[in-house]
């Protein structure tokens, strides 16, 4: 059972997940490639170590929470060889199917027990320990990881016994996220510009069978102009060519997720990358 966790990558995301660990009372290590966003966890109790090898080399449980692929197998490469040989890295960023495959084989030349567990939230929800995991992976890990995820989140879904696994569903419930966020933005953008009061959009819409919370949250951040970064444009941006590779991969039609990527895209260009993915409203303009 896990009584020792780093957390490797203290972003959005990470930050909020490595609070909820320490609520836990488990005792927490933190790294960071900008060491400015780990030092202020040491406020809350958690040991914040100079290099990702020195965060991982007493660790029960390893979890990352990275940027993309490219930014874990990078950080992991270097800091596996000093983990110890019970730990089990829980592998939480998004990073597609391909990169999944890419780092189960890194854990396994490394001889770490290793489990695909991307999560389904944003910040709020990190912050309070209400994500959703997503797990993939052999099920002798789970007393392991347990307390990791019962710490970060209120519900674990154990989709399957293999790496990649996690991430199937989790690409799914994204291409979910993203298309209503994009479709938001459209219907904002369409009513803005053809002269109406775009929150009439969202009050037609509200508590009927075409309502959605995400859609209410979204479409008020997009009408007041307040993209403080929840699901970054970057991320988002990110996820759905990711998402575009997996349908592809499935033989599935890939255009609707082509075109949010490119509306995301678009936006995230535009200078709104470090913003909020409601962003993507100015994209239609």
């Amino acid at each position: 059972m896990a009584s020792s966790v780093a957390v490797l990558g203290t972003g959005i995301m990470g930050a909020g997940m490595a609070r909820s660990l320490l609520r836990a009372g488990l005792d927490v290590t933190v790294w960071n490639r900008s060491a400015e966003k780990a030092r202020p966890l040491a406020e809350d109790g958690a040991k914040v170590a100079a290099d990702a090898a020195d965060a991982v080399s007493s660790a029960d449980v390893i979890v990352t929470m990275l940027f993309d692929v490219n930014a874990v197998a990078e950080v992991m490469g270097r800091a596996l060889a000093a983990s110890r040989e019970p730990a089990v890295w829980a592998q939480t960023s998004t990073v597609g199917l391909a990169g999944t495959q890419q780092l189960a084989e890194l854990a396994g030349r490394h001889g770490r027990g290793y489990l695909d567990a991307p999560v389904l939230g944003t910040r709020q929800p990190a912050e309070q320990g209400e994500l959703i995991v997503l797990a993939g992976g052999p099920r002798e890990l789970e007393p392991r990881v347990a307390p990791v995820f019962e710490a970060i989140g209120h519900q674990t879904i154990w989709v399957g016994d293999k790496a990649g696994d996690g991430h199937r569903l989790k690409l799914a419930l994204n291409s979910w996220v993203l298309s209503i966020t994009a479709a938001t933005g459209q219907a904002i953008a369409l009513a803005r510009d053809l002269g109406v009061d775009p929150q009439l959009f969202l009050d037609a819409i509200g508590g009927g069978a075409t309502d959605s919370p995400y859609a209410q949250l979204k479409g008020k951040a997009m009408i007041n102009g307040e993209f403080e970064p929840a699901f970054g444009l970057a991320g988002a941006v990110k996820d759905a060519g990711l998402i575009v590779d997996a349908l592809g991969a499935a033989g599935d039609d890939p255009s609707l997720m082509q075109a949010v990527h490119h509306l995301m895209s678009a936006a995230a260009e535009a200078g709104y990358a470090d913003d909020d993915m409601a962003a993507v409203v100015h994209a239609f303009r």
